[in-house]
């Protein structure tokens, strides 16, 4: 009898989402294990997948068709990677197909063949086309030389690398640090969630604990948000590891052969610490005694692509799965880990008050109504007094200036001079913006220039700016500091680093270059644009966004904030203290049944799409269904909700839904999120 292999068809449809059996001729016995990419027929025609497993017989009581192809006989997914998947799927409503896509990336030939998996180290490959049964994109990276460890390295004959010996000194600052360190080492299991201090160097206390779970003989996992995070971690990790080649650093940015290269040397078990952005949760990493994250409020760690996973989310997963340690660690804390903390599933490594105060600077807060200085200087330069006098003395001591700003653009929004209604497009009714000091009003929506723009209300032509952009605050503070040097940081163009000299950094939340012994002074302005926003996590992120910042000044220089000092989350920054407005955010979440209190789920479509999915979904007793509430192009959405014991069962009923419309051929797609970021 013909043994069978168990198949992941690449397919869209959620009615088809399970694995296939197919028989394996005996031509392919030899190279069709589990895990390596495969090619079958299916509804007639040629199809992707993955071998998931062989048995020794099928439970289909049908006729069997015979594996068309083995791609490659490279095994690139792990079976404990495939399990997550199923996992990740399982819990935000989408099908393993979809999760694949994420975890494993394309597949280059040239770079496979030039890579033989029994060398000690993978050669950089050239440039190749990629082979045909590519499967879709993920976001995999980069590595130095790839030298094995561990057991993987033993088995390979290859000596096990000599990590240096990890430093204690920075973990000691908080009163768990150096136990989380040494239990990494003795390859236990802690659950953490850090808090790191202001001015922390954070990528050198991310690669100790990683390189002391390689001392231990395990692997790591550490993900960031994005490509400048990635960047120090990665150079923080080649010091911390001496160079020894034991990491490769993930990234969506770099080209397809180089991506696959490095996602190679991982799967094959060549490096045991792997660093990357977000679809690096799915990486291969053998042994695992380590899963991290920084900075896990930041929206980029949400996959943006179905089912739309958040790599904090998967990380948790996989520490359960491969009985390993986590640490999710920031400046700020979310409502999230704080319930990780409540719930005494994580311990909190947070250092004490006294040692805060000594390295936290100077918070200063200014109302809005009396934020405009009778200085000249500083009405010109459109900043407080407080902050103008901060940004002069820090300038004067030879030390940059960082000035975040809500909004980027020159002036992003107008009105009307005359009676301060909002400027709109007459053609899609868009808000209307000024790119430069010189150019007419555009819209930034459709890209019309409004030049003969006439206020609908008084017919005046005069606009005024409602929100001032970055590019138009750094005109105004070149005007009043001619002297110095003013630079910008935001879409255009995201600095990583500034010199540690008299200059002013203009940036916008999330693209603050790091200064050389950090900023003399960091002023947060225009902050109603962050609290104002219709948000269930406006809060939240507002704090996020300004002790990203504020944790970049010196512990002697001053933080200036423009906002009402009476306001919980200005108390949060005036004492650097995220754990107590965590804390707050959580119960006032538990209180109105929001996540992660409760496991909610959104349902956008067509009304008549999303009813029908409801109606086809067998919903867990007690879950709630909320809405609907009008969505954009004349769809509606609508949430459904339900006690943390009943997720579970919540997203299986809408995946199960979602097939039986997809088994109908219904034709209106419903986008189905849970907890989603964007609840408001």
């Amino acid at each position: 009898m013909l043994p069978v292999a168990r198949i992941c068809v690449d397919v869209p449809l959620p009615h088809l989402d399970r694995p296939f059996d197919y028989l394996v001729p005996t031509t392919l016995d030899a190279v069709a294990v589990p895990g390596v990419r495969v090619k079958v027929r299916f509804a007639g025609q040629l199809a992707d997948g993955f071998l998931l497993e062989r048995v020794a017989e099928s439970e289909h009581g049908g006729r069997l068709q015979f594996l068309d192809k083995v791609v490659s006989p490279e095994p690139v997914l792990r079976p404990e990677v495939a399990a997550l998947a199923r996992e990740v799927a399982d819990r935000y409503a989408g099908t393993l197909s979809d999760v694949l896509r994420l975890a494993v990336p394309p597949r280059h030939a040239a770079t496979e063949k030039r890579s033989p998996a029994t060398s000690p180290s993978v050669p950089a490959a050239d440039e190749g086309s990629p082979d045909e049964g590519s499967q879709g994109e993920g976001s995999q990276g980069e590595a130095s030389s790839d030298v094995p460890s561990s057991a993987a390295a033993r088995s390979a004959g290859i000596p096990p690398i000599a990590v240096p010996a990890v430093s204690e000194a920075g973990w000691r600052r908080y009163p768990a640090g150096v136990a989380l360190l040494r239990a990494l080492g003795d390859g236990r299991r802690p659950h953490a969630v850090w808090t790191a201090l202001p001015g922390e160097d954070w990528p050198a206390r991310l690669a100790e604990a990683a390189a002391s779970t390689l001392a231990g003989g395990r692997g790591a996992l550490i993900v960031v948000a994005d490509a400048r995070d990635l960047d120090r971690l990665d150079a923080a990790m080649t010091g911390a590891l001496g160079g020894t080649g034991a990491h490769v650093a993930l990234s969506a940015a770099l080209g397809p052969a180089e991506r696959y290269r490095r996602f190679l040397a991982a799967a094959r078990g060549h490096v045991k610490v792997v660093i990357g952005t977000r679809a690096a949760c799915l990486a291969p990493v053998a042994d695992l005694g380590l899963v991290a994250v920084w900075d896990d409020g930041d929206d980029l760690h949400a996959e943006p692509r179905a089912p739309y996973p958040h790599a904090r989310q998967v990380l948790l997963a996989r520490a359960e799965q491969a009985g390993c340690g986590i640490i999710v660690g920031g400046f700020a804390r979310t409502a999230e880990a704080q319930q990780l903390v409540e719930a005494g599933w994580a311990i909190e490594v947070a250092a004490g008050r006294d040692v805060v105060r000594r390295h936290m600077p100077q918070v200063v807060t200014v109302g809005e109504d009396d934020q405009m200085a009778r200085d000249p200087g500083a009405v010109s330069a459109r900043l407080p007094t407080a902050g103008w006098r901060a940004a002069r003395d820090a300038l004067l001591r030879n030390t940059p200036v960082l000035i975040q700003v809500p909004r980027r653009g020159y002036i992003p929004s107008v009105a009307c001079a005359e009676c301060h209604t909002p400027a709109r497009c007459p053609n899609c009714s868009g808000p209307l913006a000024l790119p430069s000091a010189t150019a007419p009003p555009s819209c930034r929506w459709c890209g019309r220039v409004a030049a003969a723009y006439a206020c609908p209300e008084c017919r005046s032509r005069r606009l005024r700016a409602s929100v001032v952009g970055a590019r138009r605050t750094a005109e105004e503070l070149a005007r009043a500091f001619p002297d110095t040097p003013v630079r910008t940081s935001g879409r255009d163009g995201v600095l990583a680093t500034v010199p540690g000299e008299a200059s002013i950094v203009v940036s916008t939340p999330g693209a603050e270059p790091v200064a050389h012994g950090g900023y003399g002074a960091v002023l947060l302005l225009d902050t109603w644009a962050l609290l104002t926003r219709a948000d269930l996590r406006g809060t939240e992120e507002a704090l996020r966004r300004w002790l990203t910042a504020a944790s970049l000044c010196r512990h002697t220089g001053t933080v200036v904030v423009v906002a009402d000092a009476s306001l919980a989350v200005v108390q949060a920054l005036v004492r650097f203290d995220p754990g107590w407005l965590a804390a707050r955010e959580l119960a006032d979440r538990r209180e109105l049944g929001f996540p992660p209190v409760v496991r909610m789920a959104s349902l956008t479509g067509a009304p008549a799409a999303v009813a029908d999915l409801l109606a086809a979904a067998k919903l867990p007793q007690g879950a709630e269904v909320l809405g609907p509430v009008p969505a954009a192009d004349g769809q509606e959405r609508m949430l459904v909700r339900t006690g943390r014991s009943g997720g579970r069962a919540l997203t299986l009923a809408l995946r199960s839904a979602a097939g039986l419309r997809s088994a109908r051929k219904a034709t209106d797609p419903v986008r189905v999120q849970v907890d989603p970021l964007d609840l408001l």
